[in-house]
């Protein structure tokens, strides 16, 4: 499998400096960042750390849960999935993830509630994103459309 990279410029202190980060691989863009927007509820047309990984989790566990439907019998016609990182102080200085709720609603054949329920489960546990996120609490809410 190949590596996949992004880079980030960075200029001036924490509170007034800003940074551009560039999505080197695909590029496809290159996004604002700065630690006031970070922290502010409107980000203001600038990304963080967070939407990046929230980016990568819903994606990662939206290709996870298609491909588990399809060991179990199913057929995956739609996914809608929506991962919330929330960012919070850390104890011991700092910050850190303090959790992510993964939602998925899905149009799917050949898998009643309850089995798309434990297949969700199972993607929830098998996606890449949330093994490398194992320090963070990841909530699930799972249902078919």
């Amino acid at each position: 499998m190949p590596t996949r990279t992004a880079r980030t410029a960075w200029t001036g202190s924490l509170r007034e400096g800003s940074g551009q980060v560039e999505l080197s691989s695909s590029k496809v863009g290159t996004f604002e960042v700065s630690f006031p927007k970070r922290a502010a509820e409107d980000a203001d047309g600038t990304t963080s750390p967070e939407e990046l990984i929230a980016a990568a989790h819903s994606s990662c566990y939206a290709m996870s849960l298609t491909g588990m439907v399809s060991k179990a019998g199913g057929t995956t016609h739609s996914l809608e999935v929506t991962a919330d990182v929330s960012v919070g102080p850390d104890p011991a200085g700092g910050l850190q993830l303090t959790g992510i709720k993964l939602t998925v609603r899905g149009e799917v054949d050949g898998l009643d509630a309850d089995g798309f329920a434990t297949t969700a489960e199972a993607a929830k546990v098998g996606c890449p994103v949330s093994k490398a996120l194992t320090g963070v609490e990841i909530t699930l809410d799972a249902a078919l459309d």
